[in-house]
């Protein structure tokens, strides 16, 4: 596991770092440290990594700038910061977690378990997923999202729009379900379904089933999932 600590105190760095090596040392992970958002870019750019532990305050820059640079990253971040009136934001720019400072050691166990147990946030769902297109980053909107589609280690994201259009993220399905408000549901290993665009439910035979939405869209729904579906479509 390759985790990347932005975090200009070097005592809070520390901890952090201390903190994470003993939490997720079954996972050997492998800790690079930064105290500026500039060398942390270019590390992030360059590298591979699974997880961006940021504060939001970095010398008199914001964290966010780093933030919104690499939000369609394929990698997870949880923001440490003293600025807790910002969580929501955080958030809604679809951030794994918000801690505030000053912490405890079990409120970073708690967010490092969510991040491996691959569950969604029930608490607070982002606003927008992003996408890296022509070199820029192009914020969409939740509520514009019909439905996921997983494309190897990447999501296909399918916009309600009539005309079917898509965009790529690098964040693959299960990554990107952790971060989804609850009207969106995982129907099918390989689909999410934005459950407040479904137009009807078809039951064929053999014990097959699909959704229709909004914009006409038919995605298939696991014989595992059809209960939870029906569930959530009958409450």
């Amino acid at each position: 596991m390759n985790i990347v600590i932005v975090e200009d105190e070097p005592l809070v760095q520390q901890r952090i770092q201390r903190l994470s090596l003993q939490i997720l040392a079954k996972y050997k992970p492998k800790i690079n440290c930064f105290t500026n958002l500039d060398d942390a870019d270019v590390f992030i750019t360059e590298n591979s990594i699974d997880l961006l532990l940021l504060d939001l305050n970095l010398k008199g820059r914001s964290g966010f700038d780093l933030l919104k640079n690499n939000l369609a990253a394929a990698y997870h971040t949880i923001i440490i910061s003293a600025y807790a009136d910002k969580a929501i934001e955080a958030f809604e720019y679809g951030v794994l977690d918000f801690i505030a400072k000053p912490f405890t050691a079990e409120r970073l166990e708690k967010s490092l378990a969510r991040l491996l147990e691959n569950s969604q946030r029930s608490y607070y769902g982002c606003r927008y997923l992003s996408i890296k297109k022509m070199g820029s980053i192009e914020l969409l909107e939740i509520s514009d999202i019909a439905y996921i589609q997983a494309e190897g280690h990447y999501s296909l994201i399918k916009l309600t729009k009539k005309n079917n259009s898509t965009a790529l993220h690098a964040k693959n399905i299960e990554k990107i379900m952790q971060l989804l408000p609850e009207n969106f549901l995982r129907v099918h290993r390989s689909y999410i379904v934005n459950m407040n665009l479904v137009k009807k439910l078809i039951i064929e035979e053999g014990s097959r089933y699909s959704i229709v939405l909004n914009n006409d869209a038919v995605v298939p729904i696991g014989r595992t999932k059809y209960q939870s579906v029906k569930r959530y479509l009958t409450v």
